[in-house]
Parts: C-alpha cells; structure tokens; sequence
C-alpha cells in the first residue's frame, strides 16, 4: 500500500509565516508598520490554535496588507533561505519520493511552488491558495472559490483528491491536526522545529523536531544517522547562554542547570545523556560513567580535566574537550592587578578610608618594578602571566616539573626551593590533579622570604589552608590573593565560609579568575564547536583523552567510527568484514593512545545492514557509530 505524506508549508516546509514576512516587506516604511505586524502575528497564532476560523483569519490578515507582485519576489527569495534547517538537509527524500508528497497549505501557490519545486515536488502536487491582483498588479484579495480558503479547507481538499493508501499529514497547526480528528489521515505528526503550540502537540500521534525525526520513526532514508532532536544536551553550572543557543541551533535537546550535582543525583540524571557539559565543581566520577550509557562527550568549559575521570571516560569511548585557551588571558589580567594592589596595599587602604580613616602615606606601598615574580606552573597561564609581568619590569622566576622553554628574560628554577627563597610575589599556577594536594604547606610557607606576595589562582586544595592562615598572621606572608577554595558553594545561594575572611591585606575572589564576559563567550564557542564536530564528522582534535585525528569531509559515503580496546588486530578484523562484504573503502584513518584504537572508515553509500552488527560484535568494540 502506497503511502503519502502532506506537508504543511508555513513554519513547517520554512521557518517563517509567508503571510508575516509578506506584510513587513509591504509595510516598510509606514509608521503603523509594527502595530499592523503585532495584529496580523496575533490573527495567525489564534487560527493556527484553532480559536479562529480560517476563512475570517484569512480574510482578516489580507486586508491589512498593502502588497503587489514585485513584494512577492522579494518574499520568494526570503523564503528559499528560510528553509528548515532539517528539511534543507533532506532535499533527497523529497526529490525520491516525490510522486507521493504533496504541500497542503492555507498559504498562496503564488509563493510555495517557487520555493518548493528545488525539492522536486510537482505543481501538481501543490495545494494552496491563489491572490487576486488588480490591473496595477496590486494584491486585492484570494480566490473564495478555492476550497482552502474556506473553513474546513484542508479537510474538504483531502476528501477531494481521494488518495488509497497511507495518508500522513506533518504541520504545525490546528488545521493540520483536524485531518486526523476527520478520520482522512492515518497518523499526525506535530513539527515542532520553528514552532511548538501546545493545542497541537497534545493532540498529535508523534512529536517530530525535526524532519529526521519523522524518518526516523518512519524507518526512511535520511541525511544523517540518527535525529538531533534525540541527542540530548545537560549543561551544568551555570555555563554560557552562548552554549546552550549552539547546542539548540544544532538541533540537540539541551537542559541546563545553574549548579553543580552531587555524584548519586549525577548518576541518575545522566542515563539517557549524550552530551554533558560542566565547569571546574562538577565531579565526574566512575560511578557517575558507568550510568552514562548513552555519552559520547563531555565538555569541560574551563581549562582544567581534574575533576573528570579521563581514563575511565577513555575505557568507555567518550571524548573529553576542554578550553585550553580561552581564558587565559582573563586569570593572567586578575594575577596582575592583584600583585599590584597586594604590593600598593590597596585594599587595606581601601577598608580604612571606607571607615573614615584618612592613611595618606607611602608605609607598605612599593611597585611592582624591579621586584621578583615567581611563577610555579610555566603552562598556558603561567607562560603568558611571565610575558606581561616583564613588560611591567618585574624579574620573572619560574618552576616547572616538566621542561618548559623560557620566555622572554624568564630564568627558569632547578627547584621550588630554589624559587621560593628569591620571590617576593610567588603565584600559583598548577594542575588540580590529586598528587598536587598541599604542594604548598608549611615547609614551602617557611622557605619564602618574609613580607612575601601569595597567589593561588589555579586549585582550592593545592594550598593547605591553615598553614597559609598562620604565615599570615605571622606576618611571614604580606598579603595574599585566594580564588579558590577547597571547599566552594555548589551554588550563589549557598552562605560561603572561610578562616580566611576578615584578615588584613587578603583578597578573596569567589572562584573567577577565568569568569570575564570575554572568558566564558569565548569558552562556550569553542567547547561546542568541538564536540559537534567529533559528533558530525569525527574529529577529534583538541580532546584531552582521545587520540587526536583531524578527518577531511566526506560526502557521498558513509562514516564508520569504531572505538576499540588497543590491542592488536583489530583494524584487520574490519577490514576482513569489509572484504567479505565486498565493501569499497574510500578512506581509512586510524589513530591509538596506550588504551584504544580509533578507526574511522568511509564506504560507499550501499552496503547491507548487517555490516554494522558484524562491527559491534568484534571482540574488544568498545563503541561503533555511522556518520551519514
């Protein structure tokens, strides 16, 4: 049996209301311009929710245009950019199936079948209304003849064409869902990618997001693997609105959490999680992945990983990507300006003129210039901080347990100690992994020169906190500058509290070194762009844990990615399936880390299905995925 599918055209086939965009290209210019838009935007929503009758609303939105043939041109361009996102990317199906797919609008021919007939779809096929025009080709009204400019149209122009067969109707409106309440189509399916109204999605059979939704469900060919609208976001911590506009532009479904969770609320919430994206508080533990059974990523929107478990995210065949660069310059500007007003005594000054205490003298205020900087960490941040810290005269020390090149007249330390002894501002610039914990104590506070600088922007632990109180109050250390805690709010509305408050010439800031508006745009860019690139096409550039492979693009084939156990034979295992299958191999890459093997493969487009259960059932698969 035959099955047709009828698609409505505004806000479904495009991403606009034809008659809305008509309207502001007709009024441009006039002062009543957004009054008019704001009514007829009102009369399209009540028809669409079917608390107005379609004749009366169509009549109605007519009337207040001022519209002629040459506007129609400039719509016609418009709209053929306004496409769906998902309905561009599918122009195939439309072109193959295009004996059984029609458009039933309320819209008017004189636009739709421009736009459509790219796609394959016959004028025949076209069902909508038509203007009339008077002799100077202005738009005076609609053919009231035709049966969809009527109530009841679409249900009467169905009856009409009389197709035996399947009958599936996709549209986002009321008029749309009467179809099936008549009984002249077999299922209805809301489109909810432009528009979602609530009258229609709760009476629908399915809720499609996107056009490979309904492929999906349908089991027909479509442009990528699996549907977007499936592949479901949680962002936690509060991360950039940037990211969560990336994400939803993509096609995912994204929820996003202004905190950080627990580890067993974690657990639970992330069993049906494909992308998860956290900051610097969220742990990600392996009880967290081993109910992370449908993760393919996690992003970590800040520059350190300690806080994700990467070998275990690695034995599982999820990618981890970071921000190894995007706020670097922000934490290296908070040091700076904290080194100068610790060494100008700014702060205290500040309290005291707040209290009405008048301290106009140079005691306990001395440049920057000519002192010693000593840096621990010579990383991303460390390296940079080095650079601007000599532009304004300091003699920069560094100490690094890796070998690391000098920049500059930066001298490095054969020791900490060694660093330590010299400085008079030391700053803190390491790792948070868990080896690192207390790297500075009492010993280190002890071999410091008296009246020294303290730092630590980079992990709350790395310090041991009560040694630092002491030296302080000691007056071993001058004054210090802390960002981060060892134990920090898991959110703004949690009380903060610390042995640290209330001590003179201490700077505490609530974990925001990297958190400028600059910082966190350029972050929640580049994380995202990342991960739907490894998702898209399988890039792994730029992933902490994954072994990196920079693909080309590929088009007319399918991409295979097959994650593996790094033992040996595998890559032979697979090619020997694609050998037996007769399978023509456009492209292969290959790339393995001490844990795994990552495998990509572009074949050509036909092959048999069960060429992906042989895949999987390789002995040592640890995930497999196919890339259209």
């Amino acid at each position: 049996m035959n099955t047709y599918y009828f698609f409505d055209f505004d806000s479904t086939f495009t991403n606009s209301e034809a008659l809305e965009l008509l309207a502001a290209i007709s009024l441009e210019g006039r002062k009543d311009k957004e009054k008019i838009l704001a009514e007829i935007k009102s009369i399209t929503d009540k028809a669409m929710e079917g608390k107005l009758n379609f004749s009366t609303a169509l009549k109605q939105r007519i009337k207040l245009l001022n519209a002629n043939r040459n506007h129609l041109d400039t719509l016609i361009k418009i709209l053929k950019k306004n496409i769906s996102v998902s309905v561009k990317r599918n122009k195939e199906f439309f072109k193959k199936n295009n004996s059984n797919i029609y458009i039933i609008s309320g819209g008017f021919k004189e636009f739709i079948f421009p736009v459509v007939k790219s796609f394959g779809i016959k004028e025949k096929n076209i069902y909508a209304n038509e203007f009339k025009f008077n002799s100077k080709d202005e738009i005076t009204g609609f053919d009231e003849k035709n049966i969809l400019s009527q109530d009841k149209g679409k249900i009467n122009q169905l009856k009409k064409i009389n197709l035996k067969g399947n009958i599936y109707v996709i549209g986002d409106g009321y008029t749309d869902f009467e179809l099936k309440k008549a009984g002249l189509a077999d299922k209805f399916f809301a489109y909810t990618e432009n528009i979602s109204r609530d009258s229609v999605t709760k009476n629908a059979d399915y809720i499609t997001p996107s056009l490979e939704e309904f492929l999906f469900l349908n089991k027909l060919p479509m442009a990528i693997s699996y549907p977007k609208n499936r592949i479901k976001v949680l962002l936690l911590e509060n991360i950039h609105q940037n990211a969560v506009k990336i994400f939803k532009n993509e096609g995912y479904q994204v929820e996003h959490i202004k905190k950080s969770l627990p580890e067993n609320d974690l657990a639970e919430k992330i069993k049906d999680v494909s992308i998860l994206g956290i900051r610097s508080k969220t742990q990600i533990t392996k009880k967290v992945l081993d109910n992370a059974k449908r993760l393919i990523s996690i992003g970590a929107f800040c520059i350190g990983t300690n806080q994700i478990d990467l070998d275990e995210a690695l034995s599982k065949g999820i990618a981890v990507f970071n921000a190894p660069f995007s706020n670097t310059r922000s934490v290296v500007e908070l040091a700076l300006a904290e080194i100068i007003i610790l060494m100008r005594n700014i702060f205290s000054k500040s309290n005291a003129l707040h209290n009405g205490v008048w301290d106009k003298s140079a005691s306990y205020s001395n440049e920057v210039r000519g002192k010693k900087l000593g840096i621990i960490g010579y990383g991303k941040i460390g390296s940079q901080l080095s650079i601007l810290a000599e532009d304004l005269g300091m003699d920069v020390y560094f100490y690094d347990n890796s070998e690391k090149l000098a920049l500059g007249n930066a001298k490095k330390c054969n020791s900490l100690k060694e660093l330590l002894k010299i400085s008079d501002v030391v700053t803190l610039h390491i790792d948070g992994s868990k080896h690192n914990t207390n790297f500075i104590g009492e010993k280190e506070f002890r071999q410091m020169k008296t009246g020294v600088i303290f730092l630590n922007l980079s992990r709350g632990h790395v310090v041991d906190i009560n040694s630092l109180i002491g030296s302080l109050k000691s007056g071993k250390i001058r004054g210090c500058a802390i960002d981060v805690f060892p134990h920090e709010p898991e959110s703004n509305d949690e009380k903060f509290y610390s042995e640290l408050q209330n001590l003179p010439n201490v700077i505490l800031t609530p974990h925001i070194a990297g958190s400028t508006e600059e910082a966190q745009e350029n972050i929640a860019e580049f994380v995202p762009s990342k991960i739907i690139d490894f998702i898209n096409n399988g890039n792994s550039v730029f992933s902490v844990n994954f072994p990196e492979l920079r693909l080309p693009s590929f088009e007319n084939a399918h991409r295979l990615i097959h994650i593996h156990e790094n033992v040996p034979g595998i890559l032979a295992q697979i090619n020997t399936i694609f050998s037996k299958r007769n399978i023509n191999i456009i492209g292969q890459y290959l790339k393995t880390n001490e844990k795994i093997g990552y495998v990509i493969t572009d074949i050509s487009k036909k092959y048999n299905p069960e060429l992906i259960n042989d895949l999987k059932n390789i002995q040592h698969t640890i995930k497999f995925r196919v890339l259209y």
